[in-house]
C-alpha cells in the first residue's frame, strides 16, 4: 500500500484492541467485508500489557452493577447479549489455560499474548482484513455510507466501528481519535478523567506518611458511599494498590478518602478486652500484630505517647480507634493518564443505541469498548465490556 489508491469494503474498524478485533470477528462471521485499522506494529497493545502480562480477561462476576457511566442501564443489553461465559468458552476453545485470582478474576496461566494470537486466528478464520500501521486520520460521511482516510488510503465503506480507547496510557499510543470522530458527526461527549490511577499526596500527607514507600496493607477504603476491601500501596508519590485503583474511578478533585486499615478487627472492643486480660501489653506491640511494623509506628506517631494497654483510658482507646480505622486522606490529584488503565468518560450513550452500539443519528457509525461512556471497576470488567460491545457491534455494523 504504496499508493494513493482507494478500496472498498463493506465495514471498517477503527482501533486493534479488544474491543476491535471482537467487533471484526463476529461481522466477519457475517459474511461482512472487513477491514481492521491499527496504528501500531502490533495489535492488541493493551493486552499484551494487562495482568502483569497475563491479562485479566473477565471476571465470573461481571453485572452492570460493576460498571460506572452517566446511564448506568445503557451496558446491560450488550452484558446480556455477549456474557463472561461466552468468552470462557472461546478461551477453553483455543486451548488457553487458566485461573481465577481471587474475586472472580480470570488470568492466563501463560502470557497475554495468548488472548492476542487467538483473536487474530479468529480474525483469520472469520476473513477480515488487518492493516497494521495504518492509522485513520479522517472519517466523512457520504450518501452511501462514509469514506476513512488512513494515510495514502482512502477507504469507501458502509458501516464505520470506532475502537480506539481512551486517553489511558499514551506510552502505548492512546489519543483523542474517537473523541474527534464523534465531534465531527455531531455526537455528545461526557467529561473524562483518569479512572483506576493512584494517588498523590497533599504536602501535608507526604510528610504525614514519609518513608512508607512499598508497605502495604489489606484496607477497606470509603468515599461517600462506594467502599472496596483491597490492598493498599503506599507510593513515593502517594498511594496505589487495587483499593486505591477502585475508588480513584469515583474520586473528584477536593474529595477525601476514610480508610480503614483494620477492617477485620473491631479496635476498640479488643483494646478494652486486652485491658482486662492482658494489661501488661504496650499497645505499639499489639498493633504490630495487625500491621506492617513501619505503618503501625507512623499511625501510632498520631496519638500521644501511650501507656501499657492495661492503663488506657476510654477516650485514648477512642483515639486510637480513629487513627487505625478513620484515616482520612485528601489527595491532591491523581497520576493522571500516564498511569491510569482506564478512562472515565466518553461518548454519550445518550448518543448510542444500547442494543447495537450504532449512533442514533448517524445510521451505521458505531462506537464500542473504551471509547464509550462505560467504564469497569478493576478486574477484569473493562475487557468484559470490549468483548460485549464489540460483539454486539459487530452483529450490527
Amino acid at each position: 500500500m504504496t499508493q494513493a489508491d482507494a478500496h472498498d469494503f463493506d465495514v471498517a474498524v477503527i482501533g486493534a484492541g479488544a474491543a476491535g478485533m471482537m467487533c471484526a470477528i463476529e461481522a466477519g462471521k457475517r459474511g461482512r467485508r472487513v477491514l481492521l485499522l491499527e496504528k501500531a506494529r502490533k495489535c492488541g497493545q493493551k493486552i499484551l500489557i494487562s495482568g502483569g502480562g497475563r491479562c485479566n480477561f473477565t471476571n465470573l462476576f461481571a453485572g452492570p452493577e460493576k460498571f460506572i457511566s452517566e446511564n448506568p442501564h445503557f451496558c446491560k443489553s450488550a452484558l446480556r447479549q455477549y456474557t463472561q461465559t461466552d468468552f470462557i468458552t472461546v478461551v477453553e476453545k483455543h486451548g488457553i489455560a487458566y485461573h481465577e485470582k481471587k474475586l472472580g478474576q480470570l488470568f492466563c496461566d501463560d502470557s497475554s499474548a495468548r488472548i492476542v494470537d487467538m483473536l487474530e486466528t479468529e480474525c483469520k478464520e472469520a476473513g477480515v482484513t488487518i492493516w497494521r500501521e495504518c492509522g485513520a486520520e479522517v472519517a466523512k460521511k457520504q450518501e452511501n455510507g462514509f469514506l476513512v482516510f488512513a494515510g495514502r488510503q482512502t477507504i469507501q465503506l458502509q458501516s464505520l466501528v470506532v475502537a480506539t480507547g481512551g486517553l489511558s496510557i499514551p506510552k502505548l499510543g492512546a489519543n483523542d481519535i474517537a473523541y474527534r470522530i464523534a465531534k465531527g458527526f455531531g455526537l455528545p461527549l461526557t467529561n473524562r478523567r483518569a479512572g483506576l490511577v493512584p494517588f498523590t499526596f497533599s504536602p501535608k500527607d507526604k510528610k504525614r506518611f514519609a518513608n512508607l514507600t512499598g508497605v502495604s496493607a489489606d484496607v477497606e477504603i470509603r468515599l461517600r458511599k462506594t467502599s472496596f476491601r483491597e490492598n493498599l500501596l503506599f507510593t513515593h508519590r502517594g498511594l496505589s494498590g487495587p483499593a486505591i485503583l477502585q475508588i480513584s474511578s469515583f474520586w473528584e478533585p477536593g474529595d477525601s478518602v476514610m480508610i480503614d486499615f483494620l477492617p477485620d478487627v473491631d479496635l476498640g472492643r479488643l483494646l478494652k478486652e486486652k485491658r482486662r486480660s492482658q494489661p501488661k501489653i504496650q499497645v505499639s506491640s499489639l498493633m504490630k500484630e495487625f500491621l506492617p511494623a513501619r505503618l503501625a509506628s507512623k499511625l501510632m506517631n498520631e496519638v500521644s505517647e501511650l501507656p501499657e494497654v492495661g492503663n488506657c483510658s476510654d477516650k485514648q482507646i477512642d483515639d486510637l480507634v480513629k487513627v487505625f480505622k478513620l484515616v482520612n486522606i485528601v489527595p491532591i490529584g491523581t497520576e493522571g493518564y500516564a498511569k491510569a488503565e482506564v478512562t472515565i468518560g466518553g461518548v454519550s450513550t445518550a448518543a448510542l443505541n444500547s442494543k447495537t452500539m450504532e449512533a442514533k443519528e448517524v445510521a451505521g457509525l458505531f462506537f464500542i469498548g473504551e471509547a464509550v461512556d462505560v467504564t469497569g471497576f478493576l478486574g477484569g470488567y473493562n475487557f468484559q465490556w470490549a468483548w460485549s460491545s464489540g460483539y454486539v457491534a459487530g452483529r450490527y455494523a
